[in-house]
């Protein structure tokens, strides 16, 4: 898996403080000059507030690589976002290298029986894509979700808090969470202010979770 941030707005902890002073100001602050114990100020404010919408002024885009498609049903799921993903319609998948967990990687026999249906697989979608009254968009219909793709992601920083409140959480599937924390690491980064509570409920408090779904394993709090 790789995750790459390849795009974002500029000083995204600054757009936000500009557009949050904006609601309670005569002018359009746009050219204030602030410090950075006055955007701090001001974004602990609004956190608290939970006038949230100013830091959808912020947006991050992602380059992600070598992701199953388990992953990204997932992904696709938080809908205030936009996609773009490569195309089994269109892209010859012929030499897809699958992902595999590692509950199966550490079983011979699971691994065995998993590579042996991946090969199988392969084979049959080879053969499929060869027949003139095939298609490649007909053929792809037998990958499984194991098969790697790639898809670039554009989220603004609000749609990535809820992100990360659920899929950084110890109860969020392995594969999206690995990804998930990635993203954390890079958005902190360039917004340490917007995002630095960002991640599971426990880092902030309490786990909401009832005690069905209570992992027991709480992700130590910030500070």
């Amino acid at each position: 898996m790789k995750v790459e941030l390849i795009n974002h707005t500029p000083e995204p902890d600054r757009s936000a403080a500009h557009a949050a002073l904006t609601c309670y100001s005569e002018d359009i602050p746009a050219k204030e000059k602030m410090s950075k114990e006055k955007i701090e100020e001001i974004l602990n404010k609004i956190k608290e507030s939970g006038h949230h919408s100013v830091i959808e002024h912020a947006s991050f885009t992602f380059a992600i690589e070598d992701v199953s498609r388990t992953l990204t049903h997932q992904l696709v799921r938080h809908r205030l976002a936009s996609y773009s993903q490569q195309s089994q319609r269109y892209v010859d998948i012929e030499d897809f290298d699958p992902v595999v967990p590692d509950t199966i990687k550490d079983s011979e026999r699971a691994k065995e029986r998993f590579d042996e249906l991946m090969e199988k697989v392969k084979d049959t979608y080879v053969e499929l894509k060869e027949m003139d009254d095939v298609p490649l968009e007909d053929a792809r219909f037998v990958l499984p979700n194991a098969t790697k793709t790639n898809i670039i992601v554009t989220m603004n920083a609000r749609e990535l808090w809820h992100f990360f409140s659920l899929r950084c959480c110890k109860r969020a599937q392995w594969e999206i969470r690995e990804m998930a924390n990635r993203m954390l690491e890079l958005v902190k980064e360039k917004a340490p202010i917007i995002f630095e509570e960002a991640g599971a409920p426990c880092v902030r408090g309490p786990c909401p979770e009832s005690e069905e779904f209570f992992c027991g394993e709480p992700i130590e709090q910030n500070g």
